[in-house]
């Protein structure tokens, strides 16, 4: 790999922004495509295919064997609220490789008892994003569960500043038409309040906790799979 290559991939991987290394297996020769290139590329549909799917592999072009390279940033989610849901949600999304963080100002809940091994952070999340969480970007998920504005809106609004895949709030529809009125008040129109799913979750019918939290992650990796088809 050339320097410039290595150099210009490790710079994306610091800025957490996707990238796929084209290698030509026959001739070794080798070029980047970022994520904001895909569309114009020549190989752009199978560039899609292997970025939504997260996943390195070979390819037959123009009868060239080409090799793949695909970097994803990890994904990233974070919790608004250490409610009974986010304590189902939290080693649920640990086993999908998700790294989670717990955000709540309320330290009652906010405990590492009830959040083992989890990266809690008591703050509410406009001093959490401030300072000791990393910045929002758009490989993070967001998941609003305390059901109070207060702590809520805050975090929902950064989260829809920051472009991040999938924001979604706990609520009915009726609580979600007075969230989106806030919103609008706020300055946010129509296409960015209607990225926010809510009632947040897959609609499977659950009811308990555990199956809340189901619901979510499974809309959540839904979503990061569209991520890549959109490129």
């Amino acid at each position: 790999m050339r320097v410039e290559t290595l150099a210009a991939l490790n710079a994306e991987r610091a800025a957490r922004r996707a990238t796929i290394l084209v290698t030509d297996v026959a001739s070794g020769e080798q070029r980047l495509v970022r994520e904001a290139e895909i569309a114009a590329d020549p190989l752009a549909e199978p560039l899609r295919a292997h970025l939504a799917g997260g996943r390195s592999g070979t390819v037959v072009a123009g009868g060239r064997d080409l090799f793949l390279t695909v970097q994803v940033p990890p994904v990233r989610l974070v919790v608004i609220g250490a409610v009974h849901i986010s304590q189902a949600l939290a080693p649920m999304a640990g086993l999908l490789d998700l790294a989670v963080t717990v955000i709540d100002p309320r330290t009652a809940f906010a405990t590492p008892e009830r959040f083992p091994g989890i990266d809690l952070v008591p703050l509410w999340p406009e001093a959490a994003f401030a300072e000791p969480v990393p910045p929002l970007d758009r490989y993070c998920a967001v998941a609003a569960l305390t059901h109070d504005p207060k702590i809520d809106d805050p975090a929902l609004r950064s989260a829809l500043r920051a472009g991040c895949f999938y924001v979604g709030a706990l609520g009915s529809r009726k609580t979600h038409a007075r969230r989106v009125e806030r919103l609008t008040e706020a300055g946010f129109g129509p296409a960015e309040t209607g990225r926010i799913r809510a009632p947040i979750g897959l609609d499977i019918g659950a009811a308990t906790p555990p199956e809340i939290a189901l619901a979510i992650l499974a809309e959540i990796v839904a979503a990061r799979r569209r991520m890549g088809e959109g490129a």
